[in-house]
């Protein structure tokens, strides 16, 4: 597909009697595509419409045209749902998805009805730095001053880009340039006051021993969330749906109301 000048990849399955419910649209996490729910976009696919976007500039789609933040990319899923003809939808977003998810059913007067949404170990809750964090902060921003100047850049080749590579995240050492423009922006909006603009039922699915987004941020999003409920996966990280596949889809086809033959 090519949507406003931009190429995406992108799975759809399911039709018939499924034409009459909503459509399921999965939204992966930051640095993963939609391959990463294959097993889960196929079961659920002969029960409703099934659709899952690599978002631009993971998976085999491309990147945005320039730094995205996080309206961006939800009007990007908005017009994706347009060009596919999806006026009602279930959300099911994990960790970056879910912060799209969470950034769309806080909307007003969308042109779609978000019907449930599913957060999946979501991202979204900007947590206070630490002092340790405070101090690397100002010291990158010290550096970067520093080496603005000519002859201490050429005194001092790369290290900067050394010192990034030893402080920064996985998910921004693995970026390209423009990714990582995108990243920042992501990064540093708070969703927290979205959170009770959100009015469809909600379910919140954590992973217990996730040490990217922790479980306490899912109970603050249960708390402030008016009609949420959280289920945490015993012996499971920041992909529960990896970890504990069977219960995670137990979990999703009791809030689809999918009742499977024995």
């Amino acid at each position: 597909m090519d949507l406003n000048g931009i190429k995406v990849n992108y799975f759809s399955a399911g039709q018939g009697e499924a034409e009459k419910l909503p459509a399921v649209l999965f939204l992966h996490g930051w640095g993963s595509e939609f391959s990463s729910f294959k097993y889960f976009l196929d079961s659920i696919s002969p029960y409703y419409r099934v659709f899952a976007p690599d978002l631009p500039g993971f998976g085999q789609s491309a990147e945005p045209p320039e730094a995205w933040s996080m309206d961006d990319y939800a009007d990007f899923v908005l017009d994706f749902m347009k060009e596919l003809t999806i006026d009602r939808v279930i959300l099911i977003g994990h960790s970056f998805g879910g912060r799209i998810s969470i950034k769309l059913a806080a909307r007003r007067n969308l042109p779609v009805s978000i019907e449930k949404i599913v957060l999946v170990d979501s991202a979204g809750i900007r947590r206070k730095r630490t002092v340790k964090q405070n101090m690397e902060l100002c010291f990158y921003k010290a550096v970067r001053r520093f080496l603005s100047v000519e002859f201490v850049r050429r005194r001092y080749p790369g290290f900067l880009e050394k010192w990034r590579n030893k402080h920064a995240s996985p998910d921004y050492l693995n970026a390209t340039p423009r990714m990582r423009e995108c990243l920042v922006k992501v990064v540093n909006e708070d969703l927290t006051p979205c959170l009770s603009e959100i009015s469809c039922p909600s379910l919140l699915i954590w992973g217990e021993q996730d040490y990217e987004v922790p479980l306490e941020d899912g109970k603050i999003m249960e708390r402030l969330i008016p009609d949420a409920g959280l289920v945490t996966l015993k012996n499971a990280g920041h992909y529960p749906f990896a970890d504990q596949g069977f219960v995670f889809l137990k979990v999703l086809d009791s809030f689809l109301n999918i009742k499977r033959n024995p």
